[in-house]
């Protein structure tokens, strides 16, 4: 058995299939690449490459046919791959051979704190704008999810071999934050006991505001009383604004979702980055005064109508404001924009990528995920509205109920783009229905048994000398591809932009364990065997660290 394993596996594979595509005598389209990748059902092989289907048109051969051939073609090391056979409309599945497998053992534990990590991302920088919610009042549900989702997405991303940032954009302009200046206004005037009239109709009413005027230095609250109305309600909303941004960055601590800076919209404004974008944006034609106002020709670049960057007061929209600030993202050096935006911002995606566009930005290097709606249940039930923010809950009070870990991991297992139910009686539950408990007793299950194996006295198993051999029965062979996957499984997450997969995962891999466990002792009067199943063992904590890790979630090691 050869001492050294291809790692690798996917640039093995890759390799392999590009030289067959050679001998074969087929040519592969302009721009097209072998792409390899772990299928999402584990029936399919351990890996899978869609080639065939990419050659079939220029071979003018039936993608199956292609198939075959390629598979006729390939020259393959028995070690590493233990099968290779032709799947559905075209595709080819890999299996791995056991003794890759169990060599795989060695690359975890000789590096356990980077196993996963790839340079598929080749330094490419990254700036994942997330969260962003408005500085007007405390963050809910939904930003907790966008949370999780953007923090997990930068570690991955880091993981993959990308260079990622997280930003956080204040919108801090405007009247929202008039209005809530106003809201401040009217509750310190009922503390006081002075006339200041209702919150406006479109004002903030959520038991939040009265928390902030009742914070606010009474001496200081009575001389803004004073100032003419758009002052005071500057005031008000600067002082409120500020307060609200503190709780945010707080939770979001607590929360452990890192933001690597924090822009605001005003600071755009008085640097004078938004009337230097719309300056940019005239001297290419692409701004047109009508009836006062200036409108950015939006339907140039595929959007349905054009759009308003300046009002016939001379006041500049959000959407001009948006636009300098993604102006001002590229201009830092970025190479490519990730936007995180609620469900309502999907006709946004085109006019913004226009912009962006019009200010000489390559349009396809922003994109955007969209997070939908959490519909939080207690024990299938809706929960009822928070008493403090008065329409919806808070991450705060969602922190308190369930925990960080919990609220993390269940925000997580579903793509960003369907929407959510959170049922919080489950995510408390300490049983196998809930699926970050599930993950986490095995990773605890697995710290048990390597503590029963030194109290037994048993010796720390050597990596080197091992005869991993041993590790031969079917639901340690599923074990060991479970773990193999990891490296691609966090590639692909990264590529395709999709967190989700590491919950997935995780759930599966503890399925996996938990078999392997039930089925199998590991700490038996056979020392090889022992050895050999305690650096399964040990190997597979690691990988659960790890994954949990990119989530965002902890390890316990006792539950």
């Amino acid at each position: 058995m050869p001492t050294e394993k291809p790692w690798p596996i996917e640039a093995y594979l890759v390799e392999r299939l590009e030289a067959a595509v050679r001998r074969a005598g087929f040519d592969l389209p302009a721009g097209a690449r072998v792409e390899v990748e772990v299928p999402r059902e584990a029936g399919h092989g351990d890996w899978a490459t869609p080639v065939a289907l990419a050659l079939a048109k220029t071979a003018r051969k039936p993608p199956r046919d292609v198939a075959a051939a390629l598979i006729r073609a390939l020259e393959i090391d028995p070690d590493v791959l233990s099968g290779v056979e032709p799947a559905g409309a075209g595709f080819i599945n890999f299996r791995l051979a056991p003794a890759w497998l169990a060599e795989n053992l060695r690359r975890i534990l000789s590096d356990p704190d980077s196993y996963g990590n790839s340079r598929a991302g080749l330094s490419e920088k990254i700036l994942v704008e997330y969260v962003s919610a408005n500085p007007t009042g405390p963050l809910n549900v939904v930003n907790a999810r966008a949370a999780s989702i953007g923090d997990s997405l930068i570690r991955i991303l880091a993981a993959a071999g990308y260079d990622p940032r997280g930003e956080f954009y204040t919108n801090d302009w405007g009247l929202q934050a008039e209005l809530f200046g106003a809201s401040i206004r009217t509750r310190f005037a009922e503390r006081i006991g002075v006339e200041a009239g209702p919150i406006p109709e479109e004002g903030y009413a959520g038991g939040y505001v009265t928390d902030l005027a009742s914070r606010l230095d009474e001496a200081q609250g009575r001389e803004w009383m004073k100032l003419a109305e758009r002052e005071r309600r500057a005031r008000f909303a600067a002082w409120g604004i500020d307060r609200m941004v503190e709780e945010q960055r707080r939770d979001l601590d607590r929360f452990g979702a890192r933001m690597d800076r924090w822009v605001r919209e005003s600071g755009l404004h008085r640097s004078g980055a938004v009337q230097a974008a719309c300056a940019r944006l005239k001297e290419r034609g692409l701004i047109e005064e009508r009836d006062g106002a200036l409108w950015f020709r939006s339907t140039a670049f595929g959007d349905q109508e054009d759009r308003v960057v300046v009002r016939s007061n001379g006041e500049p929209t959000y959407f001009l404001a948006d636009a300098a600030y993604h102006h001002d993202k590229f201009s830092r050096g970025y190479d490519r924009l990730i936007d995180l935006l609620g469900p309502d911002h999907h006709g946004h995606i085109q006019r913004m990528q226009g912009v962006i566009e019009g200010l000489g930005w390559p349009r396809e290097r922003l994109e955007v995920i969209l997070i939908q709606w959490v519909k939080l249940l207690r024990g299938g039930e809706p929960v009822k509205m928070s008493k403090r923010a008065g329409e919806f809950i808070t991450l705060e009070e969602l922190v308190e109920e369930v925990g960080v870990d919990a609220a993390r991991f269940f925000f997580l297992m579903r793509r960003s783009e369907s929407p959510l139910d959170f049922d919080m009686e489950l995510a408390t539950r300490r049983s196998e229905e809930n699926p970050v408990y599930y993950v986490q007793y095995a990773h605890a299950r697995i710290a048990h048994v390597m503590e029963f194996a030194r109290e037994q006295g048993v010796p720390d198993p050597a990596g080197e000398s091992a005869n991993l051999d041993r590790l031969s029965e079917p639901e340690t062979l599923s074990l060991l591809r479970g773990l193999a996957a990891f490296p691609s499984l966090v590639a692909a997450a990264a590529k395709h932009r999709e967190p989700h997969r590491i919950p997935v995962y995780l759930k599966e891999l503890a399925a996996k364990f938990h078999s392997f466990y039930h089925q199998h002792r590991v700490v038996t009067q056979d020392a090889p065997l022992t050895a050999a199943r305690l650096l399964l063992t040990r190997a597979t904590g690691v990988v659960f660290r790890r994954g949990l890790g990119l989530m965002g979630v902890s390890a316990p090691e006792s539950m």
